[in-house]
């Protein structure tokens, strides 16, 4: 079935601020159209995005149902229904079958790292892991929940049949300084997660992700033990129970890594890239420094210099990995769901 091209939702003051404050601190093309608050186009995601004066959302492009999928959901509406897959679907032939999903979290949130999972089933498998619950992470909306069905998926799969990699904000920020693509990032850490899964299960010989580039750039970036696999690339690869149940388990990672920062910093660390987010990261430069946030944030996003705007400092203020901002027109400006 094609994807939808168009959306469009009547959103009330509060969405409204939200969708706003998200697109304004992301790193997004403005537009001009007439009798909107705020336009954009949003490249990397194939579509453009009005929000009227009216309160209608408008969202239209090849890629308008990604956008939904992984913004517009688990952010602004806080509700799931584009796209949603029914048991029969999810329990489809190839669902059945064995083979591993690779999902990540975190790569549209300021603070906290990027974590990448993988998650082995076949049949016997996929079929516990659904009565348990799994689906895809952004239909969780309760963090504890996620929490709750990430425990019975570890226990359903055992240590061998699923692997988690974290990339921490310091190792993050030089990444990007030596990358300077999130993408190029991805394909690193989901080859990991591959290479890790394929020692423990050999056997496997396919490996489903999400669409976010070229399926080429991972291939690179496998070693020898995983250059044999079959990588599969599409859009709502969450729909697969396999990459499914590693959505949960990055966004536990995710989850918990937040909790590591703050109880280190004793300072609550909020989720995306909002105005809450700015005020967390003024504090933290004002205790600390600006280097802080190399060690607690992905330092390309332009909410570090919105941060450094209230605070009096700059980029040139920052070790080399903290001075590289996000391109303009690569994917890693907008922010995405992380709402695992």
């Amino acid at each position: 079935m094609a994807s939808k091209t168009s959306f469009s939702f009547a959103l009330d003051s509060s969405q409204q601020d939200i969708l706003a404050e998200l697109l304004e601190t992301g790193n997004y093309k403005p537009k001009k159209v007439p009798y909107t608050r705020i336009a954009v186009e949003a490249p990397s995601w194939k579509c453009n995005v009005s929000l009227y004066n009216s309160g209608k959302c408008l969202i239209q492009g090849a890629g308008a149902e990604d956008f939904v999928l992984n913004v517009m959901e688990p952010f602004v509406l806080k509700s799931a229904s584009v796209g949603y897959v029914t048991e029969e679907d999810e329990l489809s032939e190839e669902a059945l079958s064995a083979h591993m999903g690779v999902d990540e979290s975190g790569k549209g949130d300021f603070f906290g790292p990027l974590v990448i999972s993988a998650a082995f089933t076949n049949e016997n498998l996929a079929r516990k892991l659904l009565k348990a619950g799994v689906k895809d992470s952004k239909r969780i909306t309760s963090d504890k929940a996620a929490l709750a069905i990430a425990a019975k998926i570890r226990d359903i799969l055992g240590p061998n049949r699923c692997t988690v990699v974290r990339i921490g904000n310091s190792t993050y920020n030089r990444l990007y300084t030596k990358m300077r693509s999130v993408n190029r990032i991805l394909s690193w850490g989901h080859a990991r997660c591959i290479e890790n899964l394929l020692a423990t299960v050999p056997s496997c010989t396919k490996a489903i992700s999400d669409q976010f580039g070229n399926k080429e750039s991972i291939e690179r970036a496998l070693l020898k033990k995983g250059r044999d696999i079959e990588l599969v690339q599409r859009h709502r690869a969450e729909t697969d129970i396999a990459v499914a149940a590693a959505s949960i388990l990055a966004r536990e990672g995710f989850l918990l890594s937040l909790k590591e920062l703050e109880k280190k910093y004793n300072v609550p660390f909020p989720k995306g890239a909002s105005e809450k987010v700015r005020e967390t990261a003024v504090k933290l430069v004002k205790e600390h420094g600006p280097e802080i946030l190399i060690e607690t944030s992905k330092c390309h996003f332009k909410t570090l210099d919105v941060v450094f705007t209230e605070t009096g400092h700059s980029r040139a203020d920052m070790p080399p990995e903290g001075q590289v901002v996000s391109q303009t027109y690569s994917k890693e400006k907008f922010i995405t769901r992380n709402k695992k």
